[in-house]
């Protein structure tokens, strides 16, 4: 029950399930609806204990080889100072480095609000995806607009510089595909939102199972050091030179597969 060490954290909820013929482990936030469960779930914001439960049930389907879906919908992990001397910062650092390594199939989608480290502590996957209308950013606009502009009225301004849409975000690379939402959001329509995310979900893990784990590791780990490509003084920085093997090549070539070619964002950055 809970993290085994210090209690349970009900903002995060883990469960097994199947998805078609596939035995899966579950595992997201959970915000709650009513006021006394939103309470109860502390509006999504997950303790360290939180993830240390998520950590362990993610060993345990990779244990036997079950996939594991993230869903992330959270304003941020929780700040307070009993969650700090927990060692919140650290626990979501830890999920991390152990979601990179998992040997199993791992599929992230952020549903709602994808915020801050408490989402990235969920956030590691072989693919990443958002609904239409989610959000997925280092800070919220009002504390961005805050620090920077020391005023909330900037919010606007910041969301924009922050590019925390979807449609930013997967032509930046940093998510791979967006969920079509139904008209008005997932909200007007629950049945069919839920379908498409599985639609999303079958295929995706139909996809993710036909590769060997170790093409799969290596291609979850070339998926994030890519990250955070750009010009600067007309040199492409945060990669290493264009013309060598990358790090999925070069496992793919040493166990015999077909290399992978760099992804489109990144092709079209270098040309």
């Amino acid at each position: 029950h809970g993290d085994k060490c210090f209690g349970d954290d009900r903002a995060i909820r883990t469960g097994w399930a199947k998805l078609d013929a596939h035995k899966v482990m579950v595992v997201g936030h959970q915000k709650g609806k009513s006021l006394k469960e939103r309470n109860i779930c502390n509006y999504g914001y997950a303790h360290p204990e939180g993830y240390r439960k998520a950590m362990a049930k993610m060993r345990l389907a990779a244990k036997f080889n079950m996939p594991v879906i993230c869903l992330i919908d959270t304003g941020g992990a929780y700040p307070g100072i009993g969650a700090e001397e927990r060692g919140q910062a650290q626990v979501i650092a830890e999920s991390m480095y152990e979601m990179s390594r998992l040997p199993t199939p791992v599929v992230c989608v952020v549903i709602g609000e994808g915020g801050s480290g408490g989402a990235l502590g969920l956030g590691v996957g072989d693919r990443v995806a958002m609904l239409e209308h989610a959000y997925y950013s280092v800070i919220s606009p009002e504390g961005c607009a805050g620090i920077i502009w020391k005023s909330h009225s900037f919010k606007e301004r910041a969301a924009e510089a922050l590019k925390m849409r979807s449609k930013d975000l997967v032509r930046f690379g940093v998510i791979d595909h967006v969920i079509a939402e139904p008209l008005g959001g997932a909200h007007r329509d629950h049945n069919l939102a839920a379908n498409r995310l599985k639609l999303y979900l079958r295929n995706t893990i139909r996809e993710l199972i036909a590769k060997p784990i170790d093409i799969l590791l290596a291609e979850r780990y070339d998926k994030f050091r890519r990250m955070g490509v750009f010009f600067e003084g007309g040199r492409l920085v945060g990669q290493s030179d264009p013309n060598e093997p990358n790090q999925t090549e070069a496992s793919s070539d040493s166990s015999g597969g077909v290399p992978h070619s760099k992804p489109h964002y990144l092709q079209e950055t270098i040309k």
